[in-house]
This record gives C-alpha cells, sequence and structure tokens, in this order.
C-alpha cells in the first residue's frame, strides 16, 4: 500500500508540474499576444485606449457573473433537485466517509433527472459547493463504482477545478470578444478604406489567437480530470478497478441513451463539467452488446480498441481524454498497486 501511495504521488506530481506548465503556458502566450495586438493598433498601454481597456473589464465580469450564477443555470437545464438524506443515505454516507478521507467540507448532494449516466461538481460562493449525480447514473452502476465516481467529483472539489477553469476561459474569450469588436469597428466606423483594413487584419489575427489559446484551455481541462481520476484511485478503496468499470459503462451506456432518447438532447451546454463527455460517448468507444459481459470484460473490449491519429486529433478539440487512454491511466494505477 506505501508502494502505491508513492507511485500515485508522483504521478500526481508530474500532473500538477504538467497542468502548472500549461497555464503558465497559457497565461505567458497571452500576455505576449496581448502586446502585439495592442503594438500592431498603436496603443503604448491601456490608459490611452480605454475601450479597449472597458473590453477586457467586460469579459472578466462578465465571466465571473457567469461563474456565480452557473449553478441556478445548471439546476435548470439539467433539472437538478438536492438529495433527500433518507431517500440517499447510501450516496450522502460516501459523500461524508470519502469529504473525512480527503479533508474537504462536505458539500450538498444533488441529484439530476437525466437519463445519462453521469455526476458533476460546480457551485459558487453564493451557493456553495455542490455535487451531483444523475439518475440514470445510480440505475446503471453498482454501488462500488458510484462511489469511485462520486471520489472523481470531489476531487474536482478539492483541486478548486471549476475556479481554475473560469479563470483559464478569460484569457482566450478576451481575443475572441476584441476580434469581433475591431471587425465590427471597422464595418461601422466610416473609416477609409486602408485603416478599416488594418482592423478587420488585426481582428481576424485576434479570432485566431482566441481558437490557438483555446486549445491550452482544453488541454488544461483534459489534464484536470485525470487529476481527479488519480484523487479516486487513491482515496476509494481498490478506486483504480472501481473507476475504470464506472467510465467503460458509462461511456456505453451514453452512447446507446443517446441514440434512443430524445430526452438526452440538450444536455452538452456544460458538458465540461461531466466526468465522461456525454458528445464523445458514441466516438469513444464501439456499440458492444453487454449480453453475458462482465464489467472487466467491457473495460478490457474498450482497452484493446486501438487509439488512431483520427482519435488524437479529436482528442485536442475535447474537454475529456480518450476513453482508452484514461482507462489505460487507471490500468497503470491498479497495477502499482497490486
Amino acid at each position: 500500500m506505501d508502494r502505491f501511495k508513492n507511485r500515485a504521488d508522483m504521478g500526481l506530481w508530474k500532473l500538477r508540474l504538467s497542468m502548472l506548465g500549461t497555464l503558465s503556458l497559457l497565461i505567458g502566450l497571452s500576455t505576449l499576444f496581448f502586446a502585439l495586438i495592442l503594438q500592431m493598433l498603436g496603443i503604448t498601454n491601456l490608459t490611452s485606449a480605454p475601450g479597449i481597456a472597458m473590453l477586457v473589464v467586460l469579459v472578466v465580469f462578465f465571466n465571473l457573473l457567469q461563474w456565480l450564477m452557473a449553478p441556478y443555470m445548471i439546476d435548470s437545464m439539467y433539472r437538478v433537485r438536492e438529495a433527500d438524506r433518507r431517500s440517499y443515505a447510501k450516496i450522502y454516507n460516501m459523500v461524508e466517509r470519502l469529504c473525512r478521507r480527503m479533508k474537504l467540507k462536505m458539500p450538498k448532494v444533488m441529484v439530476a433527472d437525466l437519463p445519462i449516466p453521469n455526476a458533476f461538481a460546480y457551485g459558487s460562493p453564493i451557493t456553495g459547493s455542490r455535487i451531483a449525480v444523475t439518475t440514470g447514473l445510480l440505475r446503471e452502476l453498482e454501488d462500488e463504482e458510484v462511489e469511485a465516481v462520486i471520489g472523481h467529483e470531489l476531487g474536482h472539489l478539492k483541486h478548486r477545478d471549476v475556479q481554475v477553469m473560469m479563470f483559464a476561459s478569460v484569457l482566450p474569450a478576451i481575443f475572441y470578444l476584441l476580434g469581433y469588436s475591431l471587425m465590427w469597428s471597422s464595418w461601422l466606423g466610416g473609416r477609409d478604406r486602408e485603416s478599416a483594413g488594418a482592423l478587420v487584419l488585426v481582428g481576424f489575427l485576434s479570432l485566431i489567437i482566441y481558437w490557438f489559446l483555446s486549445l491550452f484551455v482544453l488541454q488544461l481541462s483534459r489534464l484536470r480530470e485525470y487529476y481527479a481520476d488519480r484523487e479516486s484511485a487513491v482515496n476509494v478503496d481498490d478506486g483504480a478497478r472501481k473507476l475504470s468499470e464506472a467510465l467503460a459503462k458509462i461511456v456505453h451506456s451514453t452512447s446507446r441513451v443517446r441514440m434512443a432518447a430524445r430526452g438526452a438532447q440538450g444536455i452538452s451546454a456544460f458538458k465540461a463539467l461531466f466526468i465522461e463527455d456525454p458528445d464523445k460517448a458514441s466516438s469513444n468507444v464501439l456499440m458492444l452488446s453487454r449480453a453475458g459481459m462482465s464489467d472487466q470484460a467491457l473495460v478490457k473490449s474498450i482497452l484493446n480498441r486501438k487509439v488512431t491519429w483520427a482519435d488524437r486529433i479529436a482528442e485536442l478539440f475535447s474537454t475529456h481524454p480518450n476513453i482508452v487512454r484514461r482507462l489505460k491511466a487507471l490500468q497503470e494505477l491498479q497495477a502499482w498497486k497490486s
């Protein structure tokens, strides 16, 4: 057990360094590109360009407002309600036990009326921390697998992932709004053709920068999923195996439900919060018949799938890691423990 702890801790430190490097690169490139855009516009400092300074303030303000109000939007969109303690005693016991182990304050326990099996952690200073499981998750997964999923979501709360990702997403958003503002200014500002063309060029460049920086935000999101997976593996008894089985069943069931249920439509607005991206489920795993197939057999059937270059490219544009690569990382943790 001590050897597993040491190896797992080393893996966690590597992930922390990767996340810190990605975030540092995102901040550094954003600063560099912003200085470049200002220079192209002939602006020496923001005090001489109140319009751009106001734009930056607006981006930060609206992102903060979205963070504060998002829990209410999520509750409404996903039909989330606070779980009754008597009806969901098992879930409360799991959360309380893991919170003590992870030294976390007890979050509110919520249930989302969604057919897909999934879970998410969210919250704000107004609402406090929350962890939600879907009715589909409680229907499809065994209790031990639900516990592993809860361990993952508590890992997100422990690492303050909602706050980190909110901060990271502000940086590309500045260039997005700046790009469109410059283009509209060139079309509506009554400028001569040469100056209008220059503004369009700088605006287009800002949108390219936005797209480029968004790739770093997505990479940071994927790293934080691996990070939360490891927290579950370390803090839940036999967590690597349980979470592997949970993820395999989530992906398999989601691909089936999304093809069959109209109620599964329109769930992707906050998909970055989910333990697994519902939009990628059908492409991440082949539609397999589970008749007579054990949970471990399902995990192995997914692990046997080859990760192609197309899969690797698609992963660059995803908030979540490729399921095969994710399960392999958990298999490594399980091998260390054994």
